[in-house]
């Protein structure tokens, strides 16, 4: 392995770095790398020797290349050996139905159109499939496991993603809100305060190859909602430390000094100076970057990181070519090198947040302290990212210091997070939204209008981003706004209905040409749960359930997808 001067991903021989790793994923003995080290290691029956039988499998292997001149292990004996070593993933939950759960949410009574009504319903009952719980061997022999051990019970996305997720789960806890789930919520919540008291942020996600990056920080919006739920100040009172500690990290780690027009302004961006490949996806690492020079290597697989930890894993978004524009393939990923206007938007509305926060618990001056941040932030996004001409939001491009000008969602964030000076920005972003092309899909709002084959681009549509434009474009106070807003529920729906219709599923994504067809492309298949697909079509029929509609007609199952039934049985 090349020296570096940034660390691996995390600090296991087994499931972050070394031999091991590297040799079982070249080998591709599985069909998607994540299940490699998603796989705990064999303990001995006798307990006090746990961790010495953990502590063989390094010096075993090592025994094991020596049998091969080249180093290279043949395919059969890693077999044998992940035989010998490692049981199956997934070994670390314990089956768990939340126990709050319960017919006939409130909520349901809202949704006027019956078979919408009945589809809700199958939603709701989603939770029970989607709960997990994990073991305590986690918490005693953290050395067995990828695993991050977390006190709560979780509601996990689904599918390959058997653990929680950070940003997804903003969206699940809005939806475990509606259905009357306030224990599930709170433990949620709870995990992801314990882990930023472990780790001094949330990780993207609860594995240990995660432990070195992010995911958006929603957290504070989770505990917004929870309150919004609740009224429990007490609650408030006690998750405000660890909510302030995570917009420190970002505001410490994540940020960068931006000059435009002699005026110094600080905005944030995604980061991780971490190297090697990613474990969970490490051939397509390997192989992406093969024939880069060391460093320019170390460079690629930083902003791969970078890439995962802003949710949009991977896109032409985050594209800079040779020349400093936002063009080229994924090997041309500089994650680190933008300024993303959602993040800019989000942390502003974070910074809103814990300024009501601190206003409800009567403490005035920590209440004016982030009021301050948010309009220094407010113009800092107005100076650097807001185009009047264009009449949106551009995300920035630190090696070039101009804006990308292609469509995102994304670059209406700050109508979401009602981060602008002026209403007439609002007004001008819808007008910009129409002018835009993404409003001609009949199935949502596409996440670029480019087709690169990655999967945060033409022809996805993703459920937060749908959530946020639509929840963006209802607050604005023009009827035309709502209405637009309406009519992009309406499409969402629409796609999610008949997609369960034909498949009997809630998908991660969807594809806006094709009624009610999944989405594809990147690194793995469209995986189906799904934990924000299911919270963000509650939200909606929470919304809008008195006037959606489901346009009930018969649905053709002719274009089943391959394997949907028994991963949907897998779910169960």
């Amino acid at each position: 392995m090349d020296q570096t001067a940034f660390p691996p991903p995390c600090d296991s021989e087994v499931y972050c770095a070394g031999h091991i790793l590297h040799q079982v994923q070249k080998a591709k003995l599985f069909d998607d790398d994540k299940y490699f080290v998603d796989m705990k290691l064999k303990a001995a029956p006798v307990h006090h020797v746990i961790a010495y039988v953990a502590s063989l499998c390094l010096p075993a292997f090592r025994n094991l290349s020596n049998e091969f001149p080249n180093v290279t292990v043949s395919p059969a004996k890693l077999q044998e050996f992940i035989s010998a070593y490692f049981e199956k993933a997934g070994t670390e939950f314990e089956s768990w139905t939340p126990q709050d759960w319960h017919d006939k949410p409130k909520f349901l009574e809202k949704v006027a159109d019956q078979e919408l009504r009945n589809w809700a319903e199958k939603i709701h009952n989603l939770w029970k499939s989607l709960g997990r719980k994990i073991r305590s061997g986690v918490k005693d022999h953290p050395e067995l496991y990828s695993q991050i051990y977390t006190p709560h019970p979780v509601i996990v996305p689904g599918g390959r993603f058997r653990e929680l997720y950070y940003w997804d789960s903003y969206w699940v806890i809005n939806g475990l809100l509606l259905s009357e789930m306030t224990d599930t919520a709170y433990g949620m919540i709870q995990n992801f305060l314990y882990l930023v008291n472990r780790y001094g942020f949330v990780p993207n996600g609860g594995r240990i190859y995660y432990e070195r990056r992010s995911q958006p920080p929603f957290l504070t919006l989770m505990v917004e909602s929870y309150y919004r739920a609740t009224k429990d100040k007490e609650f408030l009172r006690e998750t405000l430390p660890a909510l302030e500690q995570e917009y420190q990290f970002w505001m410490r780690n994540r940020s960068e000094v931006v000059k435009v027009n002699e005026a110094e302004h600080v905005l944030n961006r995604y980061h991780v100076q971490v190297d090697l490949p990613r474990p969970e996806s490490y051939t397509d690492d390997l192989e992406l970057a093969e024939g880069l020079a060391t460093d320019r290597k170390e460079q690629l697989w930083m902003d791969l990181k970078a890439g995962a930890e802003s949710g949009w894993d991977f896109s032409s978004r985050w594209y800079i070519d040779g020349n400093g524009h936002n063009n080229g393939t994924l090997r041309e990923t500089r994650t680190s090198q933008i300024l993303p206007a959602d993040l800019n938007a989000l942390l502003c509305l974070n910074e809103k947040t814990l300024a009501s926060f601190h206003r409800i618990l009567g403490n005035g001056d920590s209440a004016a302290m982030y009021d301050q941040a948010a309009a220094r932030r407010l113009e800092a996004i107005e100076s650097v990212l807001w185009d009047a001409e264009r009449g949106a939001w551009f995300d920035y491009n630190l090696v070039t210091h101009s804006n990308h000008f292609e469509f995102y969602p994304s670059n209406l964030a700050p109508v979401w997070a009602q981060c602008y000076s002026r209403p007439e920005m609002g007004e001008k972003a819808v007008e910009y939204l129409k002018g835009s092309g993404a409003l001609q899909f009949p199935n949502g709002v596409p996440t670029s209008l480019r087709e690169s084959g990655q999967q945060w681009d033409y022809p996805n549509a993703w459920p937060p981003l749908q959530h946020m434009l639509i929840e963006g474009l209802s607050k604005l106070p023009s009827d035309d706004a709502k209405q637009l807003a309406f009519d992009l529920a309406q499409r969402w729906i629409k796609t999610n209905w008949l997609a369960f219709m034909k498949y009997k599923a809630m998908f991660e994504k969807y594809d806006v040409n094709g009624d009610g067809k999944p989405g594809g492309g990147g690194e793995y298949e469209v995986q189906l749960g799904f934990g924000w697909t299911n919270g963000v079509a509650l939200q909606l029929l929470d919304q809008y359930g008195a006037t959606l509609t489901s346009e009930s007609r018969h649905v053709s199952s002719g274009l089943l997808l391959p394997l949907v039934i028994s991963a949907f049985l897998m779910l169960q």
